[in-house]
């Protein structure tokens, strides 16, 4: 068999800057997202050269310090979309990004979920607890204040959507990917693929044939 054609220095320099620029996409959208940008463009790096770097590789290529590079990698390992891997013959650490990009939204999802949504909750449970017993004592007495009975009506509003939040997040990111298959397989219907307007989207997905269905 022939040795497999190298690319040319045009080829190689057009490739490291498609890489880069994609990098740099992705470290902007972590900051929006409230990410540090550092662990996002090391977590792009990984992804998009599909291959294992050590913390040299990572350090070199982005020009960033041992420290913020080790940190970065530790914290992607963390959160599931990263793993440590090793060459024979070599002592150093080597990472690897998932390239399943649904296993990759799904372990995404899961450590927002944790981070973020699960604390919220908790906070709001301890927020109601702190009015809890005036208010069973108010209705006991048949004298619930209105300010009391609105303050629990709005948290409790709060707490029903972050519930129900919790749990479609828990759905779609659910080992299986079930739950993310099938909002995937509703998103690529024909009816909405045909751009119909937002009222007919949601007809359609409540119309969705049961074997489409998101998996409770």
């Amino acid at each position: 068999m022939a040795p497999a054609p190298k690319d040319t220095p045009g080829e190689s320099n057009t490739l490291l800057e498609a890489q880069d620029r994609f990098v740099a996409a992705w470290g902007q959208m972590g900051v929006v997202w409230g990410i540090s940008r550092t662990m996002a463009e090391v977590h792009a790096l990984l992804y998009i050269t599909d291959e294992p770097l050590c913390t040299d590789d990572v350090m070199d290529r982005l020009q960033i310090s041992r420290g913020n590079a080790s940190m970065s990698l530790r914290a992607l390992v963390d959160w599931g979309i990263v793993t440590r891997t090793h060459k024979r013959g070599d002592r150093k650490e080597y990472f690897r990004a998932e390239q399943d990009v649904w296993a990759m939204a799904r372990a995404i999802v899961r450590e927002r979920v944790k981070r973020e949504v699960d604390p919220l909750l908790a906070n709001l449970y301890e927020i109601k607890d702190l009015t809890q017993r005036p208010a069973k004592a108010a209705r006991r007495a048949g004298s619930l204040p209105d300010p009391l009975e609105s303050h629990h009506r709005r948290l409790d509003a709060l707490i029903d959507l972050t519930i129900t939040l919790q749990r479609v997040a828990q759905t779609f990111s659910g080992p299986a990917g079930r739950g993310m298959a099938a909002a995937a397989s509703l998103l690529q219907s024909p009816l909405l693929r045909r751009g119909r307007p937002a009222a007919d989207d949601a007809a359609v997905v409540t119309d969705a044939d049961p074997a489409t269905e998101v998996p409770q």
